[in-house]
């Protein structure tokens, strides 16, 4: 469930559902939103996988409705799933958010989008709630600053975090006489391992970065922002002025990082350009490229587990002694050696749910430690309650939640400010136009620039 997770495409065409939806406003409720002011329904709208073997979310929200209804009697739970890939599940929750018509009761909302949809006056402050839930002070300080506004306040509960790392097919690696322990130490490490897989084990795709505006943040964050924070010394952001409130222009690690991408496709480590711009390509890696022995090295999330338990539709068993996972390195070796991308979702209660008070007992039902930890493991995700990280069964219930965990410390976060949908939309096209070979790195950085300056409204520096 990341993005993308993972994981806001308000400039991704509409459509034809959207569509539909704004220009018919009276057949809203039936583009999934609403209590219809009935105190007694509560409506919880969340993202459904594309992929309908994969049923973890809804598998998981059945239990807590069942929990929920059993504790409340009267009230009633209606699930209300949008199924869509990352981006069109964006914008269709936007439309939801808009009118108390379809506004549902609570929503799942990814972390880079939340302060968009605070700017816009879309989610509810939950700090008066938070002051009266104990629980609340078990979350770590990260995944709290996570969902917070530029105004203080906090605006949802987040169910998890996650990291990113290196998986790769202990059998390609054999067939190729590359290290079953393989731990690059340098992108060139990286790159030199796909460049023999392709040499000598020839039908299989060396290496898989996500890239180009179909698949939207996972381009983004887990391949573009993975490379582009290893090419500094891992305490500045490259996108981000802090000090000034600056967006920062294309750099030389921007344009470093451009150049990895556009070697992949270009010498064809990666898969087929049609393939990569394919907007369910995450679904492929994840239930075809990796579990069919496809793929020799992907670029991707802690999360990936989650598709192969037993029944989520593609168990696959032998994963973890199939599978080997490497930190990704830093563009040069560089201290600390190692790079890593956080994110994650939350829970949050719309400004114009019918039903806030009960959407929070809701959350409240789903952030006990016990329903907390059993999502954790569901979801193959990081904890962000002290105490279920601090559980030994948290730590033993899976193969790599340890490997995954420790990379926190190494571990950036997206400076998730209003203007970073517009941002990351930039980045992706930048990113598309050197995979297609329609842009040099040097025109996709120039076009990065000027794109920038309107996402931003000016507020941008140069380096």
């Amino acid at each position: 469930m990341r993005p993308t997770a993972a994981r806001p495409r308000t400039t991704v065409r509409p459509t034809a559902f959207v569509a539909l939806c704004a220009a018919a406003p009276l057949l809203l409720t039936a583009c999934g939103g609403g209590s219809g002011g009935d105190p007694d329904t509560l409506k919880v709208s969340f993202k459904q996988s594309t992929d309908n073997s994969v049923k973890v979310m809804d598998t998981y929200l059945a239990d807590i409705k069942k929990q929920f209804e059993k504790a409340n009697p009267g009230k009633k739970v209606e699930l209300v799933p949008i199924k869509a890939p990352d981006a069109e599940y964006y914008t269709k929750l936007q439309q939801m958010l808009r009118s108390p018509r379809t506004a549902p009761d609570l929503v799942y909302e990814d972390t880079f989008l939340i302060n968009s949809d605070i700017i816009s006056g879309y989610l509810k402050p939950l700090d008066p709630y938070l002051a009266g839930w104990k629980d609340w002070d078990r979350f770590i300080d990260t995944a709290k600053a996570a969902a917070k506004g530029e105004d203080g306040k906090t605006y949802g509960v987040p169910d998890g975090t996650d990291t990113r790392g290196l998986w790769f097919s202990k059998d390609i690696f054999a067939k190729a006489g590359l290290p079953a322990n393989w731990q690059p130490r340098t992108w060139g490490d990286v790159l030199d391992a796909a460049r023999t897989v392709k040499e000598k084990v020839p039908g299989v795709i060396p290496l898989n970065v996500y890239t180009g505006k179909p698949v939207g943040e996972a381009a983004t964050m887990q391949t573009f922002e993975m490379l582009l924070y290893g090419t500094g010394d891992g305490t500045s952001d490259p996108l981000y002025d802090k000090t000034t409130k600056k967006w920062l222009t294309a750099g030389q690690g921007f344009r470093d990082a451009l150049t990895f991408v556009e070697t992949v496709y270009q010498e064809k480590l990666g898969p087929d350009v049609a393939d990569a711009l394919d907007p369910n390509v995450g679904t492929r890696v994840r239930g075809e490229w990796l579990p069919q022995g496809k793929l020799a090295i992907a670029l991707d999330g802690s999360w990936l587990p989650q598709d192969w338990l037993e029944g989520s539709g593609h168990e696959w068993p032998e994963w973890s002694k199939e599978l080997g996972l490497a930190a990704m390195p830093t563009q040069h070796g560089q201290a600390p050696g190692k790079v890593s991308m956080s994110g994650g979702w939350t829970w949050a209660i719309p400004a114009k749910a019918a039903n806030p008070d009960l959407a929070f007992e809701f959350v409240k039902t789903m952030q006990t430690k016990a329903n907390a930890q059993k999502w954790y493991v569901a979801n193959s995700g990081i904890a962000v309650r002290e105490d279920v990280a601090a559980d030994p069964a948290y730590t033993a219930a899976q193969p790599g939640i340890r490997f995954f965990t420790d990379l926190v410390e190494h571990t950036h976060y997206r400076p998730a400010y209003p203007a970073y949908p517009k941002v990351s939309t930039a980045v992706q096209e930048a990113m598309e136009g050197v995979t297609t070979g329609d842009l040099s790195v040097e025109e996709a950085a120039r076009g990065y620039d000027e794109a920038l300056r309107d996402a931003a409204d000016g507020r941008v520096t140069s380096r």
